[in-house]
């Protein structure tokens, strides 16, 4: 069952087939047998945006069907800036992004409301041989490597923190992001953060001007792809693309200099440092999380929505898909290496939800 007041289309629509069934056994006209077989009509929600969030966003469609087989769903996996672009251009009912937007940024894409639907972890995974144990990056080496003032494998800046691998005296092919992305955005946020190199030069953005002779590709799917193909190369991609391409992630320093690899307890971590359940706050806390147990990089992805869709249906399946992902829906996080909202996190969404 739904956890929420709002009536789904499926229980609409079986109400009023029984009313009109009563009225009709009332009368001597009877319902044609060809009428009495149609379907339900179904009603389609169209999404788009975030790379980072599509294997979680695809298998809630997935688990959906079941639940609400009147309701028809897609989702486009292409990026967050093109999932924000197309949410203003009401070419799709539900935008995602993995870097929430300021008060004037949603006035302008003529969203009500984002509200968060997930969590993870933004990991630096790499190709080379001969590394029997997870490469540990400082602050300063993993923010050089992408400064590239860290060009070769054997820099004492990753030396230091890996005494007795093999680390061949060979450059760094960097990987990065093509396309407008949120979480290129993330990544660059806490590269500004923890480098003051980084926030006076290329700063943060949804696009980089990357490094010349840096490997660009599109989506989190084609960096983790491009890295698995290139020995010596490096980048950054949401951990669970890299766990499914079987390729290693780098164990990285947090803000309290402890060494943290990617899992769902470092991520929990991270968020409960936030300490709060608001956009912007939850936001700042992220970029560089607090506690000696936290992942530094780890990010939410939020849901762009609109109050109405121009009909009382299509307005309340909306609100019904969102609310089970808020709910039921977190059940599948951790199978696919994101992480389950905190119970306040997800209450607070779903009263926000509701009072619209």
């Amino acid at each position: 069952m739904l956890p929420h007041s709002v009536m789904t289309p499926t229980i609409r629509y079986v109400l009023c087939a029984s009313v009109l069934l009563s009225a009709c056994s009332s009368s001597d006209s009877e319902v044609p047998a060809e009428a009495a077989s149609l379907p339900a009509a179904e009603t389609t929600i169209t999404s788009a945006g975030s790379t980072f969030a599509a294997p979680i966003i695809e298998s809630w469609i997935e688990a959906y069907r079941n639940v609400e087989g009147s309701v028809d769903i897609s989702y486009s996996s292409v990026g967050s800036g093109e999932g924000i672009n197309r949410f203003s251009a009401a070419t799709v009912d539900l935008g995602a992004t993995d870097a929430p937007l300021s008060e004037e940024e949603l006035v302008e894409a003529h969203a009500s409301r984002q509200l968060p639907l997930t969590a993870g972890m933004i990991g630096i995974t790499y190709n080379m041989e001969g590394l029997e144990e997870p490469l540990k990056l400082s602050r300063e080496a993993y923010a050089g490597i992408f400064l590239g003032t860290v060009e070769r494998w054997d820099d004492p800046l990753i030396v230091a923190n890996n005494p007795g691998a093999d680390l061949p005296a060979k450059l760094i092919q960097l990987v990065a992001r093509s396309d407008s992305s949120g979480t290129t955005h993330s990544f660059t946020e806490h590269l500004s953060a923890i480098s003051p190199e980084w926030a006076a030069g290329p700063g943060a953005s949804k696009r980089i001007s990357w490094l010349g002779g840096t490997m660009e590709a599109a989506g989190n799917e084609g960096v983790a792809g491009r890295i698995k193909m290139t020995l010596g190369s490096i980048g950054y991609v949401n951990s669970g693309f890299a766990e499914r391409l079987e390729l290693p992630l780098a164990i990285l320093e947090n803000r309290d200099g402890q060494f943290v690899a990617p899992t769902i307890e470092t991520g929990q971590a991270a968020m409960a440092s936030a300490g709060s359940d608001k956009v912007d706050e939850i936001a700042a806390a992220m970029i560089d999380p607090t506690g000696a147990d936290s992942y530094p990089i780890t990010t939410y992805t939020w849901f762009l929505l609109r109050d109405s869709y121009g009909s009382d249906d299509k307005t309340a399946a909306v609100k019904d898909l969102v609310a089970w992902t808020l709910s039921d829906g977190q059940d599948y996080a951790e199978s696919l290496h994101y992480i389950p909202l905190p119970e306040a996190i997800s209450s607070a969404a779903l009263a926000n939800l509701e009072k619209h």
